[in-house]
Order: structure tokens, then sequence, then C-alpha cells
């Protein structure tokens, strides 16, 4: 929403107001930069060898019919509805065709594999998939590859054999470890925790907790304990009733992260519902629309999210690049080394960070002006408004606000009420 600085003002005052973290995204092309972990996944599936053999030509006009492909970790699922509305609206804007398959259901592999095989079968240009797990989907994938087919993952990665790039919704360590400060902060820095995940093989999930259990360990939280983890499957009502067994088995519980969509809006549901609403924090991942009345109503102090129809359009100008020859995902390869990314949703965090694949795509009016060639590549952070005045060091919030948004290193927080 845009808030005027007025406004913004009065919004920091209110202390219950949800934060919404609009974290900056970044591209990170196929993992490992060095010569051994490249031919480690050589070694492990040859999915990588095409990349690494491929020459790039940043200067290459897009080719035209070509057909992009998202494949989300779960059709009808708000999330992957924004992101892959995003998806869908950039990939339209450059003058191909999009088109979204997928299961209903979060921890359907068997069906994502399908899907990977249908999707090669008809000879699709490339794939923009969300991985229910890191290497399930390899054989059907790197098949892909082998007939042609670009692959992309972006917002849950497969193993980095699988695939030719990876497009990062934010830094997996900054979302782990802001969720404990975020609950450490709602709780005193004292009590039980649990966390409400997603499926047990999800990548992103099991990245995020893992930096959340290494935060913990820190001195400051010695008087937290995570007594489980729970797993709801991104299914409303097993979310619903795992919360509902948590507060069961642990009557003592403090507060609970649940770092996806689906689990923070049904935990919600049953603590607004309960006699736990206000006793019991809740923090985590939601989407504005899914949590608004919930802070509303104090069922919710705060929670996170970056912007996922920017991270969806990220994805989808990945996919053209690659499926026009503009870059290739080998590690270390600059996307455009004679000019600047111009994505409306990240910031070029490294020199094989993704980039909108042409000087001719069309600019949204989010984007900052495209700042003179460099030798060196600068990270640039976009901000929704203008940017805000003084610098930010660290990954430490500043506390000035500028139309709206409060500025950390590589992050944007929006205020909504």
């Amino acid at each position: 929403m845009s808030v005027t600085p007025t406004t913004a003002r009065r919004t920091r005052a209110l202390a219950a107001v949800a934060v919404v973290s609009l974290v900056a995204l970044g591209a990170t092309a196929c993992g490992g930069t060095t010569k051994k972990s490249t031919d480690a996944d050589n070694a492990a599936g040859g999915g990588t060898s095409a990349a690494a053999s491929a020459t790039a030509d940043p200067g290459a006009a897009l080719k035209k019919g070509l057909t992009i492909a998202y494949l989300p970790k779960q059709v009808n699922n708000p999330y992957f509805t924004s992101s892959d509305s995003g998806g869908k609206t950039a990939v339209e804007a450059l003058g191909e065709k999009y088109k979204e398959v997928g299961t209903s259901s979060g921890t359907d592999t068997a069906g994502q594999v399908s899907y990977v095989n249908t999707l090669t079968q008809q000879q699709v240009s490339a794939i923009a998939v969300s991985a229910q797990d890191p290497g399930a989907l390899c054989t059907a994938l790197n098949q892909a590859r082998k007939n042609g087919v670009k692959v992309v993952t972006y917002d849950s990665d497969t193993n980095t054999n699988c695939r030719d790039l990876f497009v990062s919704q934010a830094s997996a360590e900054d979302l782990g470890r802001t969720e404990v400060q975020l609950m450490a902060k709602q709780i005193g820095n004292k009590g039980q925790i649990a966390i409400l995940s997603a499926a047990q093989t999800a990548t992103n999930q099991n990245t995020w907790i893992g930096y959340m259990k290494d935060e913990l360990k820190k001195p400051e939280y010695k008087d937290i304990k995570l007594v489980k983890i729970a797993y709801g499957n991104d299914d409303p009502q097993a979310s619903f009733q795992q919360t509902q067994g948590l507060l069961q088995q642990y009557p003592d519980l403090k507060g609970i992260i649940s770092p996806t969509t689906v689990g923070i809006k049904a935990a919600a549901q049953y603590l607004a519902g309960s006699k736990y609403k206000g006793k019991v924090q809740l923090t985590g991942l939601g989407t504005p629309n899914d949590m608004r009345a919930y802070v509303t109503n104090g069922t919710v102090q705060s929670f996170e999210l970056w912007d996922p129809a920017k991270l969806g359009a990220l994805a989808g100008y990945a996919a053209v690049a690659l499926a026009s020859g503009q870059i290739t995902g080998r590690p270390g390869r600059p996307s455009r080394p004679a000019t600047w990314a111009r994505s409306p949703s990240a910031r070029t965090a490294s020199s094989t960070s993704a980039s909108r694949p042409s000087s001719t795509s069309p600019t949204s009016a989010s984007t900052t002006s495209e700042p003179p060639p460099r030798s060196r590549p600068r990270p640039l952070r976009l901000v929704r408004g203008p940017r805000p005045a003084g610098p930010c060091s660290g990954l430490r919030r500043c506390e000035s606000i500028h139309a709206g948004v409060r500025r950390s290193s590589g992050t944007v927080i929006e205020y909504v009420q």
C-alpha cells in the first residue's frame, strides 16, 4: 500500500501492527563457484554440463514463440497464485507464451514428476519449478534439459545439478534468523516454542529451519526452548490440526513459528477461536490478505513476506533469457556484462545474478534508474517509492521511515494496517 510519511509515523507508533518485509529478491546461478563443486555436480547427475559448456550472448535478441511453463509446488495456493501471476505478466510482456500446471497437493512429488515429463513431451522452451523435494524431480528435469528445455527453480530449489538457475526469494539465513528474532521479541526471550512447517522434504523450509536452530544457540536465547517441529504439508486442515495438537501436547507453549503461508493462516484460525488467543504468539511467513484480519483482532502481532509476484516475474525473465541464449546459468558469468540488471524485483547481488533479459524489456514503475556500467557489480536495492535518505549498514533494520518504508541492507519493510 502507499503510505504517506505522516501515516508512516503514526503506523510506526502502533506496536501491534503487522510488518510485511518485502525482502529484496536475488537470483543465484548454479550452486557452487569452484571447479571442484561443478565437477561434483556433474558426477552426481551430469546436469550442469550443458550450462558449463554453453556460451552466453548477452546481446542476443529474444527468441520469439517461446513457451514458459510454471510448475509451482502447489496450485490453488494463494502464495503461488500471486507468484505465478507475476510470472504470467512478465512472460507475456516479453511477447512469449505462459502456461501453468501443477498438483493440488504440496506433497505430491510423483505428480510433479509426471508434469515435468509431460512438459518435456510438449517441447516447452523452459520450465520454472518450485520443487516439493530437492532430489525427486532430478531424473525428469535432467531428461528435460537433455531435450533442450531450460530449467529455472524458484522459491524452493532442487539439487544444483538438476537445473540451470535458481531464483531465490531472499537470503535463507536472514529469513531463518529473523523469524527467531521476531518470536523472541514477542515472548520476552523466554518460553517454549514450536515450528509449524510445510512438508518434511521442502528444501526452503528445511534450510530456514536450520538457520532458526542455529540462531537459537545464541546466548540471548538460552531461555527459549524449541520443543517440536510439526508438519502440516501445506494443507489447511492438517495445519489446523497440527496447531491444535501442539497446544494439547505442550500446554505451556509460548509461541509458534510457521514459515509457510498456508500454515500460518491455519494456525491463526485456530488460535483466534481458542482460549490461547493473545497468549500464544504466532509469527512466520504470510500474505497480507490472509493475515490482515488476524492482525486486526490481536491474534498476530507481526509476520514477514517478500513480494511473491516479483519472485515469479524474475523467474520468468530468467527463463526467457536462458531460452534465448543471453545467459547460461554458469557460475561466475555475468548475465549482462556491459549493462545493469533492471529487474523490478531484485537487487543484483553478484555477477551470477539473473537479470531482465533485454534492455528493450518493459520497465516497471517500481524500478530505479539503471546505473552506468561499472567494472565491478554493486548491489542494487529496489524499494517501493523513493529511496530512504541515508545509508543502511549491516543486517540491522534502519529506524528512519521514508515514504512508508523502512530500509535495512537488502530488505524493505512495508507497514500494513
